[in-house]
Order: C-alpha cells, then sequence, then structure tokens
C-alpha cells in the first residue's frame, strides 16, 4: 500500500513500525460518509487487501472530540433519485464488504458518538474500544429506511437477536456502558484516552507473527458460520499452513533461546 496517497476525507498515518491509523475527516458534519469518503475507505481497504507491506494492524478512528461517525450525509442524499441512491449505496456496500474482508485486523477507537452507518463501520471492524460518553443508535427505520451495511447481522453477533431488534426496531440511542454490558464494546476509556489505547492494543497485536493473526482472523470469521465439526476441520487447515513457515521456527527458537522473537511475515 502507499502511505503517501492523500484523501480529501480520511486521513492515514503510520504510528511506529506496523501500525496504522485511519482517522475518518469530515468533522464539520460529524464525520458523516458522502459518496467520496465511500469511494477513498474502498480503495484504501483494497490497497490494504492486496498489498499492506509492512502494516499488521489498523485503528479506525474519528476526527473531532465527539462524534465517530454519524452515518451517511443526509445533505448530500436529501433529492437524490432512486438510480442516485441505489449508486451511491453500492459503492457503501463495496466499501463495507473489502472492510469486513480486510486481512489485518482492524480495530474502531470510537472517539464519540456512532449512529446508524457510523455504527455499522464500528460492527464492521474485529472489536471496539469506545469513549465512556459515546452513544449509539442504529436509527434508519427513523428516516424510513433500514440498516443496509450490516447492521441487521452484525450487530445481533454482537448481542444477540433480541437485544438487537429491540435496538435496530425502535431506533433509540444508548450508552457507552450499555453497549459495554451487552458485549458490543469490548472496553470503555476515556474520550481522550481511547485512540492510545487502541494503539497500544495494536502495537501489541503487531509484534505477534503476521502470518498466525491472519490465519486466526480468518478462521475465527468463516468458523463462525459453518457446522461446529466442519469448523474444526477448517481451523486445523488454518493451522496447518503455519507449520511451514519462517515465523512458527523463529517462535519455537525464541522461545527456548528466552528471548523476544523476530518474526517477518514469512
Amino acid at each position: 500500500m502507499n502511505l503517501d496517497k492523500k484523501y480529501e476525507t480520511i486521513l492515514i498515518q503510520q504510528v511506529g513500525d506496523h501500525v496504522l491509523l485511519i482517522t475518518l475527516n469530515r468533522p464539520e458534519v460529524g464525520n458523516a460518509f458522502n459518496t467520496l469518503m465511500g469511494q477513498e475507505l474502498y480503495d484504501l481497504w483494497r490497497d490494504i487487501t492486496e498489498d499492506p507491506a509492512h502494516i499488521r494492524c489498523a485503528v479506525l478512528t474519528g476526527s473531532g472530540p465527539k462524534i465517530f461517525c454519524g452515518g451517511g450525509d443526509l445533505k448530500e442524499r436529501n433529492g437524490m433519485t432512486k438510480e442516485q441512491w441505489r449508486r451511491q449505496h453500492e459503492i457503501f456496500e463495496r466499501h463495507y464488504w473489502e472492510m469486513t474482508d480486510l486481512p489485518i485486523p482492524l480495530i474502531a477507537a470510537v472517539n464519540g458518538h456512532a449512529y446508524a452507518g457510523g455504527l455499522e463501520m464500528a460492527l464492521s471492524c474485529d472489536f471496539i474500544y469506545a469513549s465512556k460518553s459515546a452513544r449509539f443508535a442504529l436509527t434508519e427505520v427513523t428516516i424510513g429506511i433500514m440498516p443496509g451495511a450490516g447492521g441487521t447481522q452484525n450487530l445481533p453477533r454482537a448481542v444477540g437477536e433480541r437485544r438487537a431488534k429491540e435496538i435496530i426496531l425502535t431506533g433509540k440511542p444508548f450508552s457507552a456502558e450499555n453497549a459495554y454490558e451487552w458485549g458490543l464494546v469490548n472496553e470503555l476509556f476515556d474520550a481522550d484516552k481511547v485512540v492510545q489505547e487502541a494503539l497500544n492494543t495494536a502495537k501489541v497485536i503487531a509484534t505477534n507473527a503476521p502470518l498466525s493473526v491472519k490465519q486466526v482472523k480468518k478462521s475465527i470469521r468463516y468458523g463462525s458460520q459453518m457446522e461446529l465439526k466442519t469448523a474444526f476441520r477448517f481451523e486445523v487447515e488454518s493451522y496447518n499452513h503455519l507449520i511451514d513457515t519462517k515465523d512458527r521456527v523463529e517462535g519455537v527458537l525464541a522461545f527456548n533461546e528466552k528471548r523476544p522473537p523476530k518474526f517477518t511475515g514469512s
């Protein structure tokens, strides 16, 4: 991937040797995503997927102190024809699907409110750290649509079907404490610490064997959609891919030599 590429709606910054910080950068509209942001995020996810280079983990956050992402830009959508809306949503769909298929771990650092597509974006990450003052909602039914970027699928998998139905069918916001209690969010932090805590965790992940991390992510994602015994077999196949790697040899050798391993992703 090209870390020097410039975007209009997002910022990318390498942190340390192997971590990428991605910031939604439309604070004047609550980091709401418009067509251009959808295109730029899709482009970024494809770049990472095709060649992550030395990046081993990424963190996604929003600019500004209060809002992670308010969802789709309704001012841009106002007055759209059916065909214009459909074409825009096709871009959004591709962005979310590519994001979900990202080979490296992606942590959401929800620094503020995450509504509608903003919450769906956080749900598409591997796990979520959030500000104690953040609020969450899937508000689509209150404006005549429904979640269309994984919300009806990812939310039930995170909080259970009955809780997800209540959240989606009412469209009511809920607190960060609720999100943590229901299993949506892994950890809560003060607003000014969320991003740094996510980066700290990303750095820990990035010290582990890159191929192992990728296989774990793949095994959990696809295995969870399979019948259990088939999933066990899928896990073993993923495991077997790691046996003949230099990192496996290095990991065992480093353990026996009582030193930190030097993983190369090979």
